[in-house]
């Protein structure tokens, strides 16, 4: 078994393409340190990822998952980041209703010039996961 002072969660982070995807590029291009638990999934716009793609993750074992969109007001698409928002309030909802804790599953809102806030939110994201420790629920025995 391993030791749980030695555990780092894994996490995925679903970045809307225009704002959230190059805010964290951008952090990487200025070298702003974050950790390294994350695995980016490059999206059009969060408000085209679909519910039960995070219900996957976390069955698959993901003990944590973001995902970050344009401000409000900013969406290349007008009102992605708003349809976003509306559907992982009840994504939240249900997932607190079935015993998932709330800070497995964070939403965020990040620009392309925000490096520094990308990496500030990857920080707090993993740092709520780790204190959560492994997913039990919903993680399908293989």
């Amino acid at each position: 078994m391993e030791n749980k002072n030695n555990w780092e969660p894994k996490i995925v982070a679903f970045l809307c393409n225009w704002c959230s995807y190059a805010g964290a590029d951008l952090a990487g291009v200025s070298r702003t340190q974050y950790p390294s638990n994350i695995r980016v999934i490059r999206v059009p716009c969060s408000g085209r990822v679909n519910p039960f793609y995070i219900i996957k993750a976390l069955q698959n074992g993901v003990d944590g998952v973001l995902v970050s969109g344009c401000h409000p007001g900013d969406c290349h698409y007008i009102s992605g980041n708003l349809i976003a928002r509306r559907k992982f309030a009840l994504l939240k909802s249900f997932l607190e209703y079935i015993g998932i804790e709330p800070g497995r599953v964070q939403f965020s809102w990040v620009s392309a010039a925000e490096g520094g806030r990308f990496a500030q939110i990857i920080e707090k994201v993993t740092g709520e996961v780790k204190k959560l420790g492994p997913i039990k629920k919903m993680v399908k025995e293989f």
